[in-house]
This record gives structure tokens, C-alpha cells and sequence, in this order.
């Protein structure tokens, strides 16, 4: 597992108000099935932004962006560059 999937897991910890630990769940597992909800979803997405010092632009502001751990590593790798 990355670092960077670490990090997103911590902050979904935190924030995302999973019915389980994000810790265990698969990358491509979709969080929404898992209890995220979009009130969390921009939490997370706010807790993201000061974890790694980024901005999420417009078009990734959508439900997709943070339907799984690997489409928020995705989403984070490009604005981290």
C-alpha cells in the first residue's frame, strides 16, 4: 500500500463516517456502498485539501472523484503532480 493510500485511509478515518474501517477495505471498493455519505464526501474531501496541501478544482468536485480510495489517489496524485 502507498503512503499516499495510508494518508487517504487516515482521512477517512477521521472523516468519512464509514460503517467500517476504511484500514481494511479494498482500493476499488466503492465508499458509498460502505456509508459514505456527500455531507462526509466534503469533509473528506476538505481534510484531503490540508493533508496534502491541494485543491480540488471544479470538475473534480463530483460524486465519482470519491466513490473509491483509488479514484481519491487518482484525483490527489494529478494535483500533487
Amino acid at each position: 500500500m502507498s503512503t499516499m493510500q495510508e494518508l487517504i485511509r487516515k482521512v477517512l478515518n477521521a472523516h468519512g463516517r464509514l460503517t467500517v474501517d476504511p484500514g481494511g477495505v479494498d482500493s476499488g471498493a466503492d465508499l458509498y456502498d460502505l456509508g459514505l455519505t456527500s455531507h462526509a464526501s466534503v469533509n473528506v474531501m476538505l481534510a484531503l485539501e490540508d493533508e496534502f496541501d491541494v485543491e480540488f478544482p471544479d470538475e473534480s468536485l463530483k460524486k465519482s472523484t470519491f466513490a473509491s480510495i483509488d479514484n481519491i489517489e487518482r484525483v490527489v496524485s494529478s494535483l500533487t503532480g
